[in-house]
């Protein structure tokens, strides 16, 4: 699942996906509302209820017979770390979960990031974000950003999940992967990855290095998925 400015084809050229393709895990990259081609064709704006996208993927899923739809997991880079948990804790049918960086809580970060005299991480960022999400102004951004995260969601994830965030992310503030990872309190596989100077990968979704961060996140999910390389 995408983060906030990537598209599945970005997606699809990561070394994540690389990687999991080699332990014989098929990979679906998707342009969900907001992001790719779904925000600039179709005009499908942001949502905070993934849950409503993430079911008609499964449904698509279901319905391809070389697909084991017993194994079927969800993976989140940068706000696809909000996006994939909440789609997790509300559609039974995904069997495991990752993040590539814990977005636990994306509307704290954006009011810090406005009282921060209007920080832009990208220029004309406020603009974007209100194409984004299909809001008229800052105003009404800020009332659909309100329900951008995950307290009072994670504990209906009831599957395997993996915590991945960088020691140094200057995106998303580290003390997330805490409580995205804490909150995870009816998972019967809960892990957290924090990748530090040693290993590399200390940046928001590991861009400095996203090798490392790769091999954990595709080992991890090829177990949870049961997969086998012929």
């Amino acid at each position: 699942m995408n983060g906030l400015d990537s598209t599945k084809e970005l997606l699809y050229g990561t070394p994540v996906a690389e990687k999991l393709r080699k332990r014989g895990v098929s990979v679906l990259c998707v342009d969900q509302p907001g992001t790719g081609e779904a925000l600039r064709l179709q005009n499908l704006t942001a949502v905070y209820n993934t849950e409503i996208w993430a079911a008609p993927i499964i449904d698509w899923l279901y319905q391809q017979p070389e697909i084991d739809t017993h194994n079927i997991g969800a993976l989140g880079v940068s706000l696809g770390g909000y996006y994939a948990p909440r789609a997790v804790a509300f559609e039974p049918r995904f069997t495991c979960g990752a993040v590539w960086g814990a977005n636990h809580d994306w509307r704290a970060v954006q009011q810090a990031r406005y009282k921060n005299e209007g920080e832009r991480p990208v220029p004309h960022y406020w603009k974007h974000v209100e194409w984004v999400f299909g809001a008229t102004d800052l105003d009404d951004f800020f009332k659909k950003a309100e329900n951008m995260h995950l307290n009072g969601v994670l504990q209906n994830i009831k599957v395997p999940f993996l915590v991945t965030h960088g020691d140094n992310d200057r995106q998303i503030p580290l003390k997330y992967a805490y409580e995205t990872y804490e909150q995870l309190v009816n998972s019967p596989k809960r892990d957290l990855v924090i990748f530090t100077a040693r290993e590399g990968g200390v940046e928001h979704c590991s861009l400095d290095n996203p090798y490392n961060a790769a091999d954990t996140l595709a080992d991890w999910l090829a177990e949870q998925l049961n997969c086998r390389v012929a």
